[in-house]
């Protein structure tokens, strides 16, 4: 009996695709390929599978689970290649499940070597959309996805303008150190270029002939050619100078200072809800807002507060480059947004990340403590967790509220009554 319901599960597998409508995995076709793949502006993560196979059916579950903590970041996509043999040829399939990355350039995807799991499956979307991205930036894209550079946005650098335009300057640079005559200079030249071009505007790239201008040659250490180093923005010192260690390519390059970049951006601030302005100031712009709710003064002294104000601060750090907002209220001083993140119920310190365009949330339900709080941010990172729709589908009114002075706070002075000057009637003594 087990191995006819098998057989009858195995025939309706096969005569449908491996995924449900309900699932995340977007059922492709030879119909809709190009129009949901090709001509979007997302990146794709595509399988191509045989119902049959065993390894596809073994895949299902962590695809479904990689497929929905992409979603709304990266699309992926199932094309049953057993019924569709058009497509699967049209992409050199041979084995299943044969996964392919559809990113920057849609006309060579990149093949799926990764481990078979949602988190890694997961780690190559990101980082395929991070890739996008970068090459968004640089603002100049052919068809066939290479980019050429102009070798003017490389800066010329010397003995006596070096300090002027890198040192005294608030922008992060990359200074190559070469000499004319060295081949690999020579080779990494057009890369050189092709970086600076797409990194206008963001990082300054420069070039310095060590061989004529050697007493800032000399001052970093330059004994071989090229020599890259790298300035990080800001104040310039003795601490801000350190060697590129990534690759020659201009793509490498880009990714590199980019990273880079992202690094030396300050923290978002934690910011107290003191009206409407200052909500939306922080949180309506940005793909989450973070929202704490901290217990009212009496019940936690200055020293207490800053307790929570330091762990919020760190994770505000750890987290930069998501580009969230940060905010805080003191418990009972905007009850709307407790009531409509469904904050306090629970006790304070209470936590919930709201996604402001979509208006639904996420609440802390673990400690609020930097663990507790960094554990709950990275399922969030990652697509996972329960969301609710915020009540009202709207941004809760907010009352007008004073900013706190950072001090303790002193409890209400009750009023001394003179009980001198109160007739008593003794007629009512027993």
């Amino acid at each position: 009996m087990e191995v006819l319901i098998a057989g009858l599960v195995l025939l309706i597998v096969g005569a449908n695709a491996l995924y449900p409508t309900s699932s995340d995995v977007v059922d492709l076709t030879p119909s809709n390929f190009d129009r949901l793949v090709l001509q979007s502006d997302n990146v794709w993560i595509v399988e191509f599978y045989a119902p049959w196979c065993g390894h596809c059916q073994q895949l299902v579950p962590e695809y479904g689970k990689a497929a929905t903590a992409l979603k709304g970041v990266v699309k992926v996509g199932g094309v049953n290649a057993d019924e569709h043999k058009s497509l699967a040829g049209k992409y050199g399939v041979r084995g299943f499940p044969t996964i392919k990355i559809f990113g920057a350039d849609k006309n060579k995807p990149d093949d799926y070597d990764g481990a078979r799991s949602a988190q890694a499956i997961v780690d190559a979307g990101l980082n395929a959309a991070k890739q996008k991205s970068y090459a968004a930036l640089g603002g100049k894209k052919s068809s066939s996805g290479s980019k050429s550079g102009d070798v003017k946005d490389v800066i010329e650098l010397t003995d006596s303008n070096f300090n002027k335009l890198v040192l005294d300057s608030d922008d992060m640079w990359l200074v190559e150190f070469y000499a004319p005559w060295c081949g690999h200079c020579k080779n990494l030249a057009p890369h050189w270029a092709s970086a600076a071009t797409e990194l206008k505007g963001k990082v300054k790239l420069g070039a310095l002939d060590a061989t004529v201008h050697t007493l800032k040659a000399s001052e970093y250490g330059v004994q071989g050619y090229p020599t890259i180093k790298f300035f990080a923005p800001g104040k310039k010192d003795s601490d801000s100078v350190a060697d590129y260690d990534g690759g020659r390519t201009g793509s490498d390059i880009v990714n590199w200072a980019l990273d880079k970049l992202a690094e030396n951006i300050p923290a978002p601030e934690v910011v107290q809800i003191l009206g409407e302005r200052s909500l939306k100031d922080a949180c309506e712009s940005k793909p989450l807002c973070v929202v704490s709710v901290l217990p009212h003064i009496l019940d936690c002294q200055a020293d207490c507060r800053n307790g929570y104000l330091k762990i919020l601060k760190a994770l505000a750090e750890k987290y930069k480059k998501k580009m969230w907002g940060w905010v805080w209220a003191e418990a009972g001083a905007q009850p709307n947004i407790e009531e409509a993140l469904e904050i306090g119920g629970f006790g304070y310190p209470a936590m919930a990340v709201v996604n402001v365009k979509k208006m639904k949330y996420s609440l802390l339900r673990g400690s609020f403590s930097q663990d507790g709080i960094s554990e709950f941010l990275r399922d969030l990172s990652y697509g996972r967790g329960g969301t609710a729709p915020l009540k009202g589908a709207q941004l809760p009114p907010i009352y007008e509220t004073e900013p706190w002075d950072g001090k303790d706070g002193e409890p209400p002075q009750e009023e001394d009554i003179d009980l001198s000057d109160v007739d008593l009637d003794d007629k009512d003594e027993l």
